[in-house]
């Protein structure tokens, strides 16, 4: 028999129990979790150094990150958000930095850090850890000294006054909800990389630019930042982002759809076309090929000049308006057909999970069940790279685990 089962060994669910049982020291809670460890997607996030938060600490601007979730956050995000996530865990000897791009982590660059306290804290406030402890049932019979049945593997049965469910992208669990008629949003991957075949690629892969406008063909999905030629095909910041707002619509797609990449995203068309033009005049002797313009780097230069059919000694001064427009468009309106996806499993995010409808935001628990809460991917809400998803997780547990 116990106060709070938190199901699910994770960032959310540990939050949760962690900052209820600070609240309330004589609260018998324990931490479900199906497999041999807990926090596992903390310990490999930000390659093993766990991408924390993120430096936006206006709610109004956080909540932009989130392709799913965007609404409903923002109340939450004044209550909770990455300022607090810092002074958490600095207060319980946990310093977090920023980097250049917005991203905080540890200063230990370890996201063993950070296990190591959620860890540290759960075992002060005597949290029970279960680990190797599948929930295969789970019913809601309301009773005088609990609320919750749970089976588990091994035969065991549990009970509890409150359940807190922070299991991630657990279809089984989605499944188990869907028995007690909650909604859920058919789940989809998010953030992607776009598998591409094209001869301008080829041999390039390694190569990034800082900055690039992809888009979607006849849709409004567009993203911008930098972007990354692999061994099959795009990646980076600037193709992740563009996943995750679209991950529906390509789901449906079958992942057969067209972009179009602008490489150099602070420059329109005519400025190109321009520039282009002027260098005949400005350098007439120069090699078009062998000298890269705009900072491109020079074999993706090369690459574009020779999809443009500029020859490999020509000179500016035998470059004509067909050049110059071929090249422009290469360089601003580079047209790819993506023929698939490919997820990297430890950065998997899923769109999808119980629906927003459904939960209370206030307290993150049901609407129909208020002793049943929620946080984390379990949800349907998720966020492009930098520290958003963990964000949400924390903020989720934290708001549960005052109502807890």
């Amino acid at each position: 028999m116990y106060d709070i089962l938190v199901v699910g060994g994770g960032a959310a669910g540990f939050f949760a129990a962690i900052n209820a049982a600070e609240k309330n020291k004589g609260l018998k809670i324990a931490i479900l979790e199906r497999g041999r460890d807990v926090l596992q997607k903390v310990k490999v996030s930000g390659g093993g150094r766990c991408n924390v938060t993120h430096a936006c600490f206006e709610p109004e601007k956080l909540v932009k990150f989130y392709p799913r979730g965007e609404n409903e956050l923002l109340d939450p995000f004044k209550r909770f958000n990455p300022t607090n996530t810092i002074e958490w865990f600095e207060s319980r000897g946990v310093k977090i930095k920023k980097e250049a791009d917005g991203r905080m982590f540890p200063v230990s660059d370890s996201s063993q850090s950070i296990i190591d306290c959620l860890l540290g804290a759960a075992q002060r406030n005597r949290i029970e850890i279960l680990t190797n402890s599948r929930v295969e049932h789970f019913d809601y019979l309301p009773t005088e000294k609990s609320n919750w049945k749970l089976q588990v593997a091994g035969d065991r049965v549990l009970y509890s006054k409150k359940l807190m469910i922070a299991t991630g992208s657990d279809t089984a669990v989605w499944a188990l909800l869907e028995r007690l008629k909650v909604k859920i949003i058919e789940p989809v991957p998010s953030l992607f990389t776009f598998n591409i075949k094209d001869t301008r690629l080829a041999d390039l892969m390694g190569l990034s630019v800082p900055n690039a406008i992809i888009t979607i063909q006849k849709t409004n999905f567009e993203s911008n930042g930098p972007t990354l030629i692999t061994h099959w095909g795009l990646s980076g910041p600037g193709i992740l982002k563009l996943s995750a707002w679209a991950a529906r619509e390509l789901n449906a797609a079958n992942y057969q759809f067209k972009i179009k990449v602008n490489w150099l995203a602070n420059k329109d068309t005519e400025a190109v076309r321009t520039h282009l033009h002027n260098q005949i005049n400005a350098q007439p002797k120069k090699n078009v090929v062998a000298n890269a313009e705009f900072g491109l780097p020079i074999r993706l230069w090369k690459s574009l000049c020779n999809a443009a059919q500029i020859g490999e000694f020509q000179k500016w001064a035998e470059t004509g308006k067909k050049h110059i427009q071929r090249l422009t468009e290469q360089l601003t309106a580079c047209s790819f057909e993506v023929n698939g996806k490919s997820t990297f499993k430890e950065e998997f995010v899923t769109a999808g999970g119980v629906d927003l409808s459904e939960l209370d935001f206030e307290t993150y628990s049901l609407k129909q069940y208020p002793s049943l809460f929620m946080a984390g991917e379990v949800l349907n809400i998720d966020a492009i790279t930098g520290g958003f998803n963990f964000q949400a997780a924390w903020t989720g547990g934290w708001i549960a685990a005052q109502n807890l």
